[in-house]
C-alpha cells in the first residue's frame, strides 16, 4: 500500500538523512532483494538497503572490507555476452524462448521492441507499464522488453527493479528473461548459481504480477523464467527454463515479514548517519545502533558480513554457527549459555535443549575416557 504524499515525502527525507548530506542513493536490486528476504529478521540490512546506503564503501570505513561482488572481468564479459543474445533486435533470444517455453506459438520471424527511455526511475516504470498494456492488447505478437523497469514494494517503500529482459508472447503472458555468463555445460550449469539466479528472477516475478494486477484483464506471469547462458566453453548461447514457484513464494512471505522501514528509522537515535565520511567510532556506534541478524549465509550475500561476524564472534552468540544450531538450542543465545548448560551449571533440566547438550557431554566425557584409558595400556 503506497505511504500518502506527506508521509512517503518524510520517510525519503529521514532516510536521506540516514545516508549523509549529498551522499546518493544505492539502488536496491533485485540481488539485494533476494538477500534481504533470506535473513528478513536483520534489521539493519533493511535499513541501510532503504535508505540507499552503499554498505561496501560503508564496511571499508568500519575496517571490515567484503570481498562480495563480481570482478569487473565478469562484469565486462557479462554485457558482451547479453548485447550478443539481444543483437539483431533479439532474434536468438526470442527463439530460444519459443524453444524452451511456447513451441506452441507460431515462431517468431519479427518481435516489436518498444521504446522504454524516460526521465528518472518512476517515468521509465510507467513507460514500462504502459508498454506492457500495449503488446497485451495486441495479441498475435511478440514484444521484447529490453531492460524495463519495475517497481516493488518492499517494507512501505518503493525499490525499483530492472530484469535484463521480459518477453510477452502472443497469448498475452509475460515471461521474464535472466542472462548470466556462468557456463552451461552439457545442458547443465552450476546448481548454486541457478539457484541464486532463480531467487533474484522471482523477485521479479513478484514485481510483474503487482504490474499485470493493475491492467483491466491481468495477463498471465509465467512461473517458468527462460535462464540464458554460454554454452559449455563457447560464446554461444543456450537456455533452460527454470520453475520459480518456490522461490516467488518463499520471497514473497519473507518480504511480507520485513518490518517496515519507516518503524526501523523511528526507533533510531537522533542524528544517526552512515556516511563513510564519519570517523570511525561514530560510524561503528551508529551501525551498532541498529540489530543486526547475522548467519554464516550472509558472508555469500552482504557486503557487511566480516563487521556483522565479527560483532557476533565477540559477543559468543550461538547465530555464528548457523541458523540450524540456533533453531535447536531454543532459548540459549550465547556460547557461554550452551557450555554452562551442558556442564550443568544452570538451565533447566526440563527443557529438551539443555537435556540434549548434558546428554551429548556425558557421552563425550564417556568416549575421551574410554580413548585414555586404551591409551594407556
Amino acid at each position: 500500500m503506497p505511504l500518502p504524499r506527506t508521509r512517503g515525502t518524510a520517510l525519503r527525507h529521514r532516510l536521506a538523512e540516514l545516508r549523509g548530506p549529498d551522499v546518493p542513493a544505492k539502488a536496491l536490486d533485485a540481488r539485494a532483494l533476494a538477500a534481504l528476504a533470506a535473513n528478513p529478521g536483520c534489521k539493519r540490512r533493511a535499513i541501510l538497503d532503504g535508505a540507499g546506503v552503499n554498505k561496501a564503501a560503508l564496511a571499508g570505513a568500519l575496517g571490515s572490507p567484503s570481498a562480495f561482488g563480481q570482478s569487473q572481468f565478469a562484469l565486462t564479459r557479462g554485457n558482451a555476452f547479453e548485447a550478443k543474445v539481444k543483437a539483431d533486435g533479439g532474434a536468438e533470444l526470442l527463439r530460444l524462448v519459443h524453444e524452451k517455453l511456447d513451441r506452441g506459438a507460431e515462431p517468431p520471424a519479427h518481435a516489436r521492441v518498444p521504446e522504454l527511455t524516460a526521465t528518472g526511475p518512476e517515468g521509465r516504470t510507467a513507460r514500462t507499464a504502459l508498454a506492457l498494456r500495449e503488446a497485451t492488447e495486441a495479441p498475435g505478437e511478440w514484444t521484447l522488453l529490453d531492460h524495463p523497469m519495475l517497481a516493488l514494494d518492499v517494507a512501505g517503500s518503493p525499490a525499483f527493479l530492472e530484469p535484463d529482459a521480459v518477453v510477452v508472447h502472443p497469448d498475452g503472458s509475460w515471461t521474464v528473461v535472466e542472462i548470466k555468463s556462468f557456463p552451461m555445460l552439457d545442458g547443465s550449469a552450476d546448481p548454486a548459481k541457478v539457484g541464486a539466479a532463480a531467487r533474484q528472477a522471482a523477485v521479479y516475478v513478484l514485481a510483474l504480477e503487482q504490474v499485470a494486477a493493475r491492467l483491466e484483464s491481468a495477463p498471465r506471469v509465467r512461473d517458468r523464467v527462460l535462464l540464458v547462458c554460454p554454452k559449455d566453453f563457447s560464446n554461444l548461447p543456450t537456455a533452460s527454463a527454470v520453475d520459480v514457484r518456490k522461490q516467488r513464494a518463499v520471497t514473497a512471505r519473507q518480504l511480507d515479514r520485513l518490518t517496515r522501514i519507516e518503524d526501523i528509522a523511528d526507533a533510531l537515535p537522533a542524528g544517526t548517519c552512515f556516511s563513510p565520511e564519519l570517523p570511525a567510532a561514530d560510524l561503528t556506534a551508529a551501525v551498532e545502533s541498529v540489530p543486526a541478524t547475522y548467519a554464516p549465509e550472509c558472508l555469500s550475500a552482504c557486503e557487511l558480513a566480516f563487521h556483522c561476524r565479527a560483532r557476533s564472534l565477540e559477543s559468543g552468540a550461538v547465530t555464528s554457527l548457523g541458523r540450524s544450531v540456533r533453531a535447536e538450542l531454543g532459548g540459549l543465545t550465547t556460547v557461554e549459555d550452551v557450555l554452562s548448560a551442558a556442564r550443568g551449571e544452570s538451565g533447566d533440566p526440563d527443557d529438551p535443549a539443555v537435556a540434549a547438550l548434558r546428554r551429548a557431554a556425558r557421552l563425550r566425557a564417556e568416549a575421551l575416557g574410554q580413548e585414555a584409558v586404551a591409551g594407556c595400556r
